[in-house]
């Protein structure tokens, strides 16, 4: 399936692009949002990271006219130390699009889908070693139901951790989906969803480096630059609608003169996520979960 880029001008707009402002696509993915980014970038620069080397390979091709553009192959984490290398401390936008690309799922050598045999992977960063195979062959039955009830709230994540440890070593994506078809023959959905979430969540840190990262945001961003967050699942949306709430409210004790106070770091532009249009939800399925959080840098 070719990658439909989610909320693209809802995102892009929400950035509030200043024409020689210096930006952030924090996962570049396709390039959908990058390049949108930069047709309205004439005097600025993008700095565009992913740590999939094939997303640079990609975007590369997409991207090749527009010179404005740096491209980082590095986890967004080391978005402020790679940034500083570069001689950039301060941005006027972060945008992150937290969701799977299509060319990641549909690509059956990643093994991020449960609809397809193959391999047990899962890394965002072919460059490493540790993989969902690792995971499922080495954790205990305890860390993996662990792992399974944080990361993918799955109710059975006890038996199915049993029956992991029991058949290991466990080589294939089909060799988990047997065990969940057989466990979660009842439960709505796919039997593997929530079981294939958490073991992509776990082996990519992506919760860990998401918290880490919007810490970040706070000094990178200019006054008034703008901090655009695009989550798939419950948890992500979580870390990122706490984050911004805590960085723009202040907590005032009693007989306090509020005019003394220093500001919030963070002002909320939107209270309420902003959803996909019901065109979008039509010609795009993969949208259905996402949500738009945007706040300003004060």
């Amino acid at each position: 399936m070719e990658h439909i880029t989610v909320l693209l001008n809802e995102s892009v707009e929400a950035l509030n692009i200043k024409d020689g402002g210096i930006y952030v696509d924090a996962t570049l993915g396709g390039g959908g949002h990058s390049e949108l980014i930069l047709k309205q970038l004439k005097k600025g620069h993008l700095y565009a990271f992913d740590q999939d080397p094939y997303a640079h390979q990609r975007a590369g091709e997409r991207l090749k006219d527009y010179p404005n553009k740096t491209f980082i192959h590095a986890n967004f984490q080391k978005m402020k130390e790679e940034l500083n290398k570069l001689g950039i401390f301060k941005v006027d936008g972060i945008l992150f699009d937290l969701g799977l690309s299509s060319f990641q799922i549909d690509d059956e050598t990643r093994g991020f889908s449960y609809l397809k045999d193959y391999k047990l992977d899962m890394r965002m960063d072919t460059t490493k070693d540790f993989s969902a195979h690792t995971v499922v062959n080495t954790y205990s039955q305890q860390e993996l139901a662990d792992v399974f009830r944080k990361y993918g709230d799955e109710v059975n994540a006890w038996k199915i951790a049993g029956e992991i440890v029991k058949q290991r070593p466990l080589e294939t994506t089909f060799d988990i989906v047997r065990i969940t078809d057989r466990i979660n023959r009842n439960v709505k959905g796919h039997s593997a969803k929530r079981v294939f979430q958490a073991l992509r969540i776990e082996v990519n840190k992506e919760l860990d480096v998401l918290s880490d990262v919007l810490e970040d945001t706070l000094e990178l961003l200019n006054p008034g630059g703008r901090l655009v967050v695009i989550t798939f699942h419950s948890l992500e949306d979580r870390i990122t609608k706490q984050f911004m709430k805590k960085n723009s409210t202040l907590d005032v004790p009693k007989n306090v003169d509020i005019r003394n106070l220093p500001k919030p770091p963070l002002v909320m532009i939107n209270r309420k996520a902003i959803l996909p249009s019901e065109e979008e939800l039509e010609y795009n399925k993969r949208s259905h979960s996402a949500q738009l959080r945007i706040a300003e840098r004060q």
